[in-house]
């Protein structure tokens, strides 16, 4: 998450766990950013909110440096 109305303000990362039906289960804010790809999905928030329950807005991030690469198909 970010506050896109002060830019100086540093981003801060949260970690979800949801069931198939996409409720969230558990919320985990991270010391900082991970530096391997660990996620299947990859959502940002610039709302500047300070509550992730506040935001409102969400942007799926497709082909982020965190979310895990997919398995090429095997040629045949």
């Amino acid at each position: 998450m970010s506050n896109r109305l002060n830019r100086s303000q540093k981003a801060w990362f949260l970690e979800l766990d949801c069931d198939e039906d996409g409720n969230i289960l558990k919320e985990r804010k991270l010391r900082s950013q991970p530096r391997e790809p660990l996620y299947a999905e990859v959502w940002e928030n610039d709302d500047g909110k300070t509550d992730f329950a506040s935001c409102h807005r969400f942007k799926r991030k497709y082909r982020h440096a965190l979310e895990k690469p997919k398995r090429a198909a095997t040629k045949r």
